[in-house]
């Protein structure tokens, strides 16, 4: 079988989760040709409906938008709890005082965006100011050097943080599941429906496998994880990974599936995203 073409982030869940089917361990599955991608940029490919990749890393904020060609996988992507975005502050004294400032945030699209939306609809009743995207790795800096007066983090963020001597004015992750109780839907698997049912199954069978031989032997995907970690280090990768690989990634199950029905049908109430069709996260 040609190679299927998939686009996912360097981020060390990522690499963790797929270092054994990329590497053609994963006995039986389809062969890939890996792209590395921000997730801001596989968002846009998916939605822009152009890119010639098979599978993707989006933001389950993106779904709305890209179902009617995509199928969400139900396995390999990142929820769980405790590991929500953060609101920073370089001011402690900021307080929930956000109407009219500066907010940077990784994307309009990342499911970050939309649970800071959802927060600030509740906690911020006057509005915030202006909203400038950023790459993540950008966001922290930014609020340091006061060129932003608040920024919306992710990943790793949550554990470096307090070395730019940033604040923690909120965190969305807590805001969410106090409200809900759910897990926080954060980055999804998405392969093409046209590859077919049987297709879409050996992809989701080839996922599942290959977080479970990361779990079992987390060894072999090491030298994969730090290679491509952008010099983070490596304690803060297993950080990183022990956060956002967990029982979801390997199954989305019953719990996985109403946080991600949640938090669509809760932005779509407050007109965030299109709303969803009864069967658009149901998989072959």
């Amino acid at each position: 079988m040609t190679k299927l073409k998939i686009a996912y982030s360097p981020c060390p869940n990522d690499t963790f989760v797929f270092d054994a089917w990329a590497h053609g361990r994963v006995p039986d599955a389809p062969r890939l040709d890996v792209t590395f991608a921000d997730i801001d940029v596989t968002n846009g490919w998916a939605e822009g409906g152009t890119d010639d990749h098979d599978v993707l890393k989006v933001s389950y904020a993106v779904l709305p938008w890209i179902l009617d060609e995509y199928a969400l996988l139900p396995c390999g992507g990142a929820l769980g709890r405790g590991c929500g975005p953060l609101v920073l502050t370089r001011d402690p004294a900021t307080g929930a005082d956000l109407v009219g400032k500066t907010v940077a945030v990784p994307s309009e699209r990342s499911t970050a965006y939309l649970l800071f939306r959802l927060w600030a609809a509740e906690k911020v009743p006057g509005g915030v100011g202006n909203v400038v995207v950023m790459p993540f790795h950008e966001i922290m800096p930014a609020v340091r050097d006061g060129k932003v007066d608040a920024g919306l983090v992710i990943h790793e963020a949550r554990f470096t943080y307090q070395d730019y001597g940033l604040h923690r004015l909120a965190d969305m992750g807590e805001h969410w599941e106090s409200t809900t109780g759910l897990p926080i839907p954060l980055g999804a698997i998405v392969a093409r429906r046209s590859l077919g049912p049987e297709t879409l199954r050996r992809l989701a069978d080839a996922a599942r496998a290959s977080v479970r031989m990361a779990w079992d032997d987390p060894a072999a995907s090491r030298p994969y994880v730090l290679e491509h970690a952008q010099e983070m280090d490596p304690g803060v990768a297993d950080q990183h990974i022990g956060l956002y690989v967990n029982e979801f990634t390997a199954d989305l199950g019953e719990h996985g599936y109403a946080a991600v029905r949640g938090l669509l049908t809760r932005a779509a109430a407050e007109g965030l995203v299109p709303p969803l069709g009864p069967d658009a996260l149901a998989f072959p």
